[in-house]
C-alpha cells in the first residue's frame, strides 16, 4: 500500500504572488519561497497522492530521467517533511 502526502496545514500559512507561492512556518515566522518545481510539487500535494504519484505527475513536464527526478522529489520532500510542512500516511 502506497503511502499519501499531505500538508499540515496547521503549520503555515501560504499565499501565491505571481509564480512564486510564500510560505511562512507558523512555529518560526521562517519564510519560504518556491517557485519552478518546487511550487509544483507543492500544489501537487493534495493529500491523495504519493511519492510516485508525485513523480509521474511530474515526468511528463521535465526532460530529465525518471531516476533524477525521483532523487531531486526525494529530497524536496525529505526538506518539506523536516520543516513540518507536511506528513506521509
Amino acid at each position: 500500500m502506497t503511502s499519501a502526502i499531505r500538508k499540515l496545514v496547521d503549520n503555515f500559512t501560504e499565499a501565491d504572488i505571481d509564480d512564486e507561492i510564500i510560505i511562512m512556518r507558523l512555529d518560526t515566522g521562517e519564510l519560504l519561497g518556491l517557485d519552478g518545481t518546487s511550487a509544483e510539487i507543492w500544489r501537487l500535494i493534495d493529500g491523495a497522492r504519493d511519492r510516485e504519484e508525485l513523480i509521474g505527475a511530474l515526468a511528463s513536464n521535465y526532460e530529465m530521467g525518471r531516476r533524477q527526478l525521483a532523487h531531486d522529489v526525494g529530497e524536496f520532500l525529505g526538506q518539506l517533511k523536516d520543516a513540518g510542512l507536511i506528513a506521509v500516511e
